[in-house]
């Protein structure tokens, strides 16, 4: 499992060993095998929604945002560009080249249709990269509302909670209230909580992260921290005490301790208490089939 903490400020938490973490599943204590830092190149799929939904403000909005992203990036990171509306199209395969993903950003000209199938999309790029071995996510920026996806949200948090693929999300839900504030002043849109609420539960049960910018001034540090999730990532390995091959989903919940067992203290620079959060995957399905 991929694990970050952080300080409740969203400020990444460093230097931290294997005695410092204590994980159960399903409340039962297991025993760390593996642990250490992960450096490995990163394989993101950036999903982005293109879409002629609000007019096509978004879609024409999230073209430039994105592009705030690649500077994050290093020369060995991975990176494909995945558009969505009606159906998920594959804009730029996995390529090394930013230049060529920036690229086929900036000529993203004219969406097509008016809905958005963020579910569909979703578990079309996390099956896509269910092969892919070592530190690989989903970076979906889109405003969260979904149309007449094949899926329910019922089925997609179902299939993310069984995927290894974390979701990290820059929701426009905030961005469109605002725009709507300035045309119909106090037409507030609760479906646009709704949508809020729905990317947040899908980052949460990937071990990922969700944002939701009000303003473009916001957008670089968005990313900046985006970057440093995967960049402090530990991996953590262990063997389930549970042998028991019955296909049933397994709570994984992981906390921090001092080195003796003790309460972990947090401070930050000016030596004031610091509350902290883990960040991982809330658990896993076991495999069926015989007992090893």
């Amino acid at each position: 499992m991929d694990v970050v903490a952080t300080t409740q400020h969203g400020d990444i938490i460093g230097g931290l060993k294997r005695e410092n973490f204590r994980l159960f599943e399903d409340g039962v204590p297991q025993t760390i095998t593996n642990f250490g830092p992960t450096d490995a190149p990163i394989t993101m799929v950036v999903l982005m929604e293109f879409s002629a939904r609000y007019g096509g403000y978004f879609s024409y909005v999230a073209k430039y945002w994105t592009d705030a992203l690649f500077p994050q990036l290093k020369k060995d990171d991975w990176v494909a560009l995945v558009t969505f509306d009606m159906k998920p199209k594959l804009e730029v395969d996995f390529t090394q080249n930013k230049d060529e993903v920036r690229q086929a950003v900036y000529h993203l000209y004219f969406p097509g249709f008016s809905e958005s199938n963020v579910f569909d999309a979703l578990l079309d790029t996390t099956e896509r990269l269910k092969d892919v071995k070592g530190k690989k996510c989903i970076l979906l920026i889109a405003t969260g509302r979904d149309t007449f996806s094949k899926h329910t949200y019922d089925q997609t948090m179902k299939a993310l909670r069984q995927s290894d693929v974390p979701v990290f999300i820059v929701g426009m839900s905030k961005a469109i209230q605002n725009m709507r504030d300035m045309r119909y002043p106090m037409a507030s849109d609760i479906d646009l909580l709704q949508d809020e609420n729905e990317m947040k539960t899908f980052a949460k049960l990937t071990g990922g992260f969700a944002w939701f910018p009000q303003f473009t001034g916001e957008i670089p540090g968005i990313f900046q921290d985006v970057a440093a999730f995967l960049r402090n990532q530990y991996s953590i390995s262990y063997s389930p005490t549970n042998r028991a091959r019955d296909g049933k989903f397994r709570k994984v919940k992981i906390d921090l301790v001092a080195p003796d067992g003790g309460p972990l203290t947090v401070t930050d620079q000016k030596g004031k208490k610091q509350k902290y959060q883990v960040y991982a995957r809330e658990g896993y399905s076991a495999p069926q089939g015989a007992v090893d």
